[in-house]
């Protein structure tokens, strides 16, 4: 029997079969399963899910199970599918009223059985998102029943719940945005005025929407979970970045621990009403540095791409947010419209029939019944013509179906009809139809009424609740834990983590770059590994900080083709890794004589002793660094001796040459920095830092970058002096009394808060400063009782112990008001942000 050949680049071969397959399938997952429609924001799935409940609603909860099988009917993937399609529905709080156990989001929880738990559409959910007037109807999968192509959605539901989906070719990810805010700025947008959107969480937590780029492709949202400082040795998470549970953010965390990057003792859920992951330091482990590694190494934060993908005319289509948004409104605006006329219509229908009504018994055509007509056609041809003179008092001709419609009215409706009920009736038709004819022509207005009623009957709760901030960038080196040791073998010129049996030099972390310099005169950084060769007879090696320009090299070196010994202080600022650089003039015979580093700039002097052979008349002297500049790396120093060096000895060990660190506290980061960012602190050497917060407390701490202060709780920030007097007024709000006390720094301790108010609740600073002579403008009373006094405070009350009450200086009132009172152009002690 002879074989078919089939042609495989052929339309009938597999090459044909396959482009016209793959395509009709990767239509059906982007239109079908994936990706929403713009109309309504919803997929497929949900928006039958919508249907089946609202077919099923009496306002009773329903079995998940009985809605799932409900759902079927229009849903041709099974009951899987739209058991997580639901379960995911009623967690977003929003379309569906939930009963039972319907699982966490924040912990990862899964929702019980479908057949334990219970749902029905919230009363949100049927005043926007169903119609049957204004819904495009169409057959379902097997023809049996009647879907909506799309609810009438009057609602930016799409950006509120967020999409979340994967097809072939492409994905879509739109990100939640807060109730209240989307209806402000649909109304925003109807009065033309700019609007501005940024997504809100259900998890809360914190977010950086510097790069969000309104949701389109390319942008990026940086998400934190809120970490608090509850006592020096724990630390504790209060909610989880949006997609992350309590169970993964722990896994991380202790894969963090496990790889070395952080040091804990314990992570533990203590999770109920709200996020609580409490986590124990290690012993000597700072909690300021734990939280920047928690940040930089788990998911207390992470990144999310953003990209609004949507379904416009049948066809996938990447939009911005406010594009989104725009489109909706005017949807709700068109829906609205469209209801409104269908309400006109209804109404001047149901005037149009209860004029003939009245017309019909008030002048006794009904009587036409009772005459002896040959048929019943005559009978319906006399009442209607018994209606000719009454034409002119109504809006549309009659209708053989209205008279049919007056007919069927029972006789003994004809008794007991009240004429001055139909005229009322007609007057309250009229009025209606007054006020929608006003509402059409008015309909942006009635819009913006419309969203403004949203607000008021469905916005309660619904505040945003993930904060909007900048984030500062956590430098993951800055933050990891020294968590490998390092060893040399100085002869042979190798450096790593893997040479066991050679000199161990110092701890680091595995994201460190290491510095070395050789005998020969030549440095190169490198990466942590397990052996890297630097060059033979190392003489230096240290953790390698870029753009540090406070440590500074100091070395002698001989150059190889001439025999001349130079002396230079440099500076290692920027490199390129794994490159060498020489630090000589460049000869390979030459060598260095002397080498230190100093992390302060120290300059020492040093003893050199000449070789005895040479022909100089002092064959010892002394030579000091400090008269030396520090130049960069590639300087070549200045002459030392033309002579032949035999030793160089260290003399006296030298002091910092540099001035002290210029610090600035950046409110928004809540750091410090040395890039004059924010307020100016002052010049640092072994200075400290004064704290006074809100709650009556201050505190001293160190100059260290990677302390995190809680800005919004600050008074008061600036460099530390003993001799200082410190000047608070305070609500003891027990006696309901502004205090005032003036007092000295008496304690030493840093990084301890020591409370320097009265002990009570509702107690605070109104006003704090650490001027000499602090002048308080005090304002009591309004309107005409306002008065103004300005009072020395050093005159009234003399300087006492820090721990002390302090003396009465006037009585609270919400209308007191306070600040203090300076000259036009005076200096303050307090940086401007918290005056």
């Amino acid at each position: 029997m002879a074989k078919e050949s089939i042609d495989l680049q052929s339309d009938k071969g597999l090459h044909g079969q396959y482009k016209t397959w793959f395509m009709d399938y990767a239509s059906y997952v982007i239109l079908e399963r994936a990706i929403p429609a713009i109309e309504d924001g919803l997929k497929p799935v949900q928006r039958r899910i919508l249907h089946a409940m609202k077919e099923m609603d009496d306002g009773r909860f329903n079995k998940v199970a009985n809605i799932i099988g409900q759902s079927m009917q229009y849903h041709p993937h099974g009951d899987a599918s739209i058991g997580d399609a639901l379960v995911n529905l009623g967690q977003k709080e929003l379309l569906i009223d939930t009963q039972g156990n319907w699982g966490d989001v924040r912990t990862g929880d899964e929702a019980a059985a479908a057949r334990y738990i219970e749902a029905r559409p919230s009363k949100f959910a049927l005043e926007v998102a169903f119609n049957a007037k204004t819904t495009e109807w169409q057959l379902s999968y097997d023809g049996r029943k009647q879907e909506p192509v799309t609810l009438p959605m009057k609602f930016p539901l799409l950006l509120a719940q967020g999409a979340d989906g994967i097809a072939v070719g492409l994905s879509t990810k739109i990100l939640p945005h807060n109730f209240i805010e989307l209806c402000e700025a649909s109304i925003k947008y109807l009065k033309g005025k700019k609007i501005e959107l940024f997504p809100d969480f259900q998890t809360g937590g914190m977010i950086d929407v510097t790069n969000y780029n309104e949701g389109k492709r390319g942008g990026k949202v940086r998400v934190r979970a809120a970490i608090e400082e509850l006592d020096k040795k724990t630390i504790v998470i209060r909610n989880v970045p949006y997609g992350v549970t309590t169970t993964s953010l722990m896994e991380s965390i202790v894969k963090a621990n496990d790889q070395g990057k952080i040091k804990i003792k314990k992570v533990t859920d203590a999770t109920a009403k709200d996020v609580e992951v409490q986590v124990e330091l290690a012993p000597g482990i700072s909690p300021d540095i734990t939280i920047d590694a928690l940040y930089a190494f788990t998911d207390c934060e992470i990144s999310i791409s953003p990209n609004a993908c949507i379904i416009i005319d049948q066809k996938p289509h990447f939009v911005s947010i406010q594009e989104l948004l725009k489109v909706s409104t005017e949807k709700t605006k068109g829906l609205l419209q469209q209801e409104l006329e269908i309400k006109l219509a209804e109404l001047e229908d149901k005037w149009h029939y209860t004029s003939l009504e009245k017309i019909f018994f008030e002048e006794k055509i009904y009587k036409e019944l009772e005459k002896k007509h040959e048929t019943w056609e005559k009978v319906l041809d006399a009442i209607e013509k018994a209606f000719g003179p009454y034409k002119k008092q109504l809006k549309r001709p009659v209708a053989r179906e209205d008279v049919l419609k007056l007919t069927d009215k029972p006789v003994r409706r004809i008794y007991k009809l009240d004429i001055d009920e139909l005229n009322n009736q007609i007057k309250g038709i009229e009025a209606d139809i007054k006020q929608v004819k006003h509402d059409l022509a008015n309909l942006t207005d009635y819009a913006v009424a419309y969203f403004d009623s949203l607000i008021k009957k469905y916005g309660k709760g619904r505040e945003r609740r993930t904060e909007v901030r900048l984030f500062d960038v956590i430098q993951a080196k800055q933050v990891a834990i020294a968590n490998t040791k390092l060893y040399i073998n100085r002869a042979e010129g190798f450096i790593g983590t893997g040479l066991k049996k050679d000199e161990y030099i110092f701890d680091c972390s595995d994201l460190d770059d290491i510095i070395v310099f050789t005998r020969r005169g030549m440095m190169k950084v490198v990466r942590v590994s397990d052996k890297a060769f630097i060059g033979k007879d190392i003489l230096h090696a240290a953790v390698f900080q870029k753009n540090d320009e406070r440590t500074t090299y100091n070395m002698i070196y001989v150059d190889g083709a001439t025999g001349v010994s130079y002396g230079k202080r440099f500076n290692v600022t920027g490199i390129t890794r794994d490159k060498e650089y020489d630090l000589t003039k460049g000869s390979d015979k030459s060598r260095v004589h002397y080498f230190t580093a100093n992390p302060n700039g120290e300059a020492e002097s040093v003893k050199i002793i000449l070789s005895p052979n040479c022909t100089a008349r002092n064959k010892e002297f002394d030579f000091y660094f400090e008269e030396l500049d520090i130049k960069g790396r590639s300087s070549l120093g200045n002459q030392v001796t033309k002579y032949p060096i035999k030793t160089v000895k260290l003399k006296e060990e030298g002091r910092s040459t540099l001035a002290g660190r210029k610090l600035w506290f950046d409110s928004v980061y809540g750091r410090l920095n040395g890039e004059e960012k924010g307020e100016f602190l002052g010049t640092f050497e072994d200075d400290k830092i004064l704290v006074i917060y809100q709650d009556g407390s201050y505190e001293i701490t160190g100059t260290e970058l990677t302390q995190r202060f809680e800005s919004e709780k600050i008074l008061l920030i600036e460099k530390f002096d003993p001799a200082k007097v410190i000047t608070a007024i305070y609500l003891d709000n027990e006696k309901l009394q502004f205090n005032v006390k003036r007092f000295n720094i008496e304690t030493t301790t840093l990084n301890i808060k020591f409370p320097f108010i009265k002990d009570g609740t509702g107690n605070r600073i109104e006003v704090v400063t650490t001027d000499e002579a602090p002048v308080l403008s005090l304002s009591t009373g309004r309107g005409t009782t306002l008065k103004t006094q300005k009072i020395k405070i050093a005159d009234l009350v003399d300087v006492m112990g820090w721990k002390a009450v302090g003396n009465k200086l006037v009585d609270f009132s919400k209308s007191v008001e306070m600040a203090w009172y300076r000259k036009p152009g005076a200096a303050s002690s307090q940086p401007e942000l918290f005056k």
